[in-house]
C-alpha cells in the first residue's frame, strides 16, 4: 500500500535529459537570482544550484544582454560538466529578446512564457505566437506559467462581467481563482493550434495564498492532463516561507497532483540560495515520494538533555552527508535512502537508533557517559570519551563502503 493517493495521470514532457510528467518521478527545480549578464556570477549559481539538487534551473532573461549571456553561461556550465537544463524566464519582452538572440533560443532547454504579461489588446496574439512558433522552431517545451500578481486583466473583467450575470454570482476570489485556470488552458489551447504538440506544454497557476493553491490545483488538475508545475509564489522568508510551501504542496502532492515542484524562498541577507532546494527535497523524501540524502532522525530535547552535544553531531552528521551526497551519488548507489538516528538520552534514544540504519544513543544528565551504537539494529559499540563524533563518523563511513560500495553489489 502506498502513503499517497494515486498519482495523476498526465502527459510527459522532456527538458534536455530530464522528463516531466508521466511515470516519472516529482522533479526539483529553482531559479537563479544573479543579473544574468553576469555570466560567471549566474554559471556559479546554476552550478551551485545543481550541485545540491536541482534538476532544472531558471534564469532570467529580462534584457538584451541577459539574452546575449545566455550561451555563455550554458558553454561555461559545459565544460564544468554541469549538464543541467536551463530555462528562460520571459515578461514584457520575451518575443523580441528570442527573435533576435537565435543563440539564446537554442541554449535555453525550455521557454517559460506568462500569458499575463506577454502582451496587450492585439499584441498578445502575435507576440504570443512569436514565441511559441520559436518554441516550435527550436523544438523546445513551454511552461505556461500563471501568476495571480499578473493575470490578464482583460480576462478577468470578462469573467467578472459573466459572473454578475450570473442568478447566484460567485465570490471575487472564486472568479480569480477561475481565471488563472482559463487563462492557462486557454493559453495551452492556442500554443497547440500554433503547432506546439501537447508533450511540450507544461502548466502553472501560482498564487501565494495556501488554500487558493489547493483550491486551483484541484480544478486544473480535473480539466486537463498536461504536467502541472507547483509552487507558492511570494511564498516569504524562512519557517513562514517553508511552512506555507508545504503546506500548500504537501497537500496536493498527497493528491497525486504535481509533476515538478520550487520552494519560492525569500533568501535571508547573503543567505544561501540552494536552500530552497534542499526544503524541496526534504518535502518531498519525508513523504516518502522520492529519495535525495541520507535522512538524520533527531530527538528536539528536552530537561533530561541539558548538554548540546547531541544537537552539534546531529547538525554536524546531517551537513556531512549532504556535503558528501554529490560524491556518493554516483558511487554509493541506494545510499540515499538511508536513516541515522542521533538521540539525546535513554527514553526514546536505544529504541530509535534501532530502527535506523546507523543510531547513537548519547547520554543525557546524569546518565552513565557511554554512547551505544546500534548498526542495523544490532548493538554494535559503545563510543565514550572526547572522540565521539570523529569515531562515529567513521561508523557511517565504513557502513555506506559495506553497504552501498561496489564490494557490497558484487556480494549481492
Amino acid at each position: 500500500m502506498t502513503a499517497t493517493a494515486a498519482r495523476r495521470v498526465s502527459r510527459q514532457v522532456s527538458i534536455g535529459p530530464v522528463k516531466v510528467g508521466g511515470n516519472a518521478p516529482v522533479m526539483v527545480q529553482s531559479m537563479t537570482n544573479t543579473d544574468t549578464a553576469d555570466v560567471a556570477g549566474t554559471a556559479q549559481q546554476v552550478f551551485d544550484l545543481a550541485k545540491a539538487g536541482s534538476e532544472v534551473v531558471r534564469v532570467t532573461v529580462n534584457t538584451v544582454e541577459a539574452a546575449a549571456a545566455v550561451p555563455h553561461i550554458r558553454d561555461l556550465l559545459d565544460r564544468r560538466g554541469c549538464n543541467v537544463p536551463l530555462v528562460g524566464d520571459f515578461h514584457f519582452n520575451g518575443h523580441r529578446l528570442l527573435a533576435e538572440h537565435p543563440a539564446c533560443a537554442e541554449a535555453l532547454a525550455k521557454y517559460r512564457i506568462n500569458p499575463g504579461n506577454v502582451g496587450r489588446g492585439a499584441r498578445r496574439d502575435e507576440q504570443f505566437a512569436t514565441m511559441i512558433e520559436t518554441a516550435c522552431r527550436y523544438r523546445k517545451p513551454v511552461r505556461i506559467g500563471v501568476n495571480w500578481g499578473s493575470l490578464d486583466q482583460e480576462l478577468l473583467a470578462r469573467l467578472m462581467d459573466d459572473n454578475a450575470r450570473l442568478a447566484q454570482p460567485l465570490a471575487p476570489d472564486a472568479v480569480m481563482r477561475e481565471a488563472l485556470v482559463v487563462s492557462a488552458l486557454e493559453s495551452a489551447a492556442k500554443a497547440e493550434d500554433l503547432g506546439l504538440p501537447g508533450d511540450a506544454i507544461v502548466l502553472s497557476c501560482k498564487v501565494s495564498g495556501v488554500q487558493d493553491l489547493i483550491a486551483v490545483y484541484r480544478d486544473i488538475a480535473r480539466r486537463c492532463d498536461y504536467p502541472l508545475h507547483l509552487g507558492l509564489t511570494e511564498a516569504g522568508m524562512g519557517s513562514k516561507g517553508i511552512v506555507a510551501s508545504s503546506a500548500a504542496m504537501g497537500v496536493l502532492l498527497q493528491e497525486g497532483i504535481g509533476d515538478t515542484i520550487r520552494v519560492s524562498l525569500t533568501p535571508e541577507p547573503n543567505g544561501d540560495r540552494t536552500r530552497e532546494v534542499v526544503v524541496a527535497q526534504e518535502l518531498l523524501q519525508t513523504m516518502g515520494l522520492r529519495s535525495f540524502a541520507p535522512l538524520v532522525i533527531s530527538c528536539p530535547g528536552c530537561g533530561r538533555t541539558t548538554s548540546t552535544y547531541f544537537q552539534e553531531l546531529a547538525a554536524r552528521i546531517q551537513s556531512y552527508l549532504r556535503e558528501q551526497m554529490p560524491l556518493w551519488r554516483g558511487r554509493y548507489p541506494g545510499v540515499e535512502d538511508m536513516h541515522v538516528a542521533v538521540m539525546g538520552c535513554v527514553v526514546n534514544g536505544p529504541g530509535e537508533s534501532r530502527q535506523a540504519h546507523i543510531g547513537i544513543s548519547l547520554p543525557g544528565s546524569g546518565e552513565r557517559p557511554v554512547a551505544p551504537v546500534y548498526v542495523n539494529g544490532t548493538h554494535a559499540v559503545t563510543l565514550k570519551g572526547d572522540r565521539i563524533a570523529e569515531e562515529f563518523q567513521a561508523v557511517v563511513e565504513r557502513y555506506v563502503e559495506d553497504n552501498f560500495g561496489r564490494q557490497a553489489a558484487t556480494a549481492e
